[in-house]
């Protein structure tokens, strides 16, 4: 195949997108210990919230799977992003920036499947031979990015694993329907527990 992703370090996906749609760059919290790290010693100031997050009725925790990158005020953008350089952080981004333009579809609280951003510059420039593709040729075109992205869903996969088995076990309780004026109040008064899988 004659065509090769390359990362054109442009931004498109370090930046919000006007509009209603929300970009969300899932972070993990070993992820999020070493960029907090980096920007203490680069006196970047970088904002995380939470993410992907359960409540436990048994312990009456807020258990966090997932963080997500806030952007900066500035310029809407990934604090790490610079406009000449690109990624400030390239060789230890978190999983879902390497598994870019790959991304995690999120079907329901428990299940995701790996999709291509239609957003990214590359996608848009070549959108009707990559909509032709099948898998095997996707995964030749994101040759650096496809096992990434595999990594990332498999990380999911074990992190939804871990909390059912915790259900299982009777360790943890995890409500199927809540109430949003019960739910933000638990999100106000109850202790975090991160949940994090290697």
């Amino acid at each position: 195949m004659s065509l090769t992703y390359i990362c054109k370090r442009c931004g498109t996906c370090c930046h919000e997108i006007p509009g209603e749609y929300v970009r969300r760059i899932p972070i993990y919290p070993d992820e999020v210990d070493r960029m907090i790290k980096i920007a203490k010693e680069r006196e970047i100031e970088f904002k995380i919230i939470e993410d992907l997050i359960f409540p436990d009725l048994k312990n009456k925790k807020i258990l966090i799977l997932t963080y997500r990158i806030i952007f900066n005020d500035k310029n809407q953008g990934c604090p790490f992003y610079d406009e000449v350089e690109g990624c400030t952080i390239q060789n230890i981004k978190p999983l879902a920036c390497q598994a870019y333009p790959l991304s995690l579809k999120q079907i329901d609280a428990f299940n995701f499947e790996i999709s291509i951003d239609p957003l990214c510059n590359f996608v848009v420039r070549n959108y009707n031979t990559i909509e032709t593709l099948d898998l095997e040729k996707l995964k030749e075109l994101f040759k650096e990015e496809y096992p990434k992205g595999e990594k990332f869903y498999k990380k999911n996969k074990r992190l939804i694993l871990k909390m059912r088995k915790l259900e299982a076990m009777k360790e943890i309780e995890i409500p199927r329907q809540i109430k949003l004026d019960d739910f933000n109040k638990y999100l106000k008064k109850w202790e975090r527990r991160e949940i994090v899988v290697n």
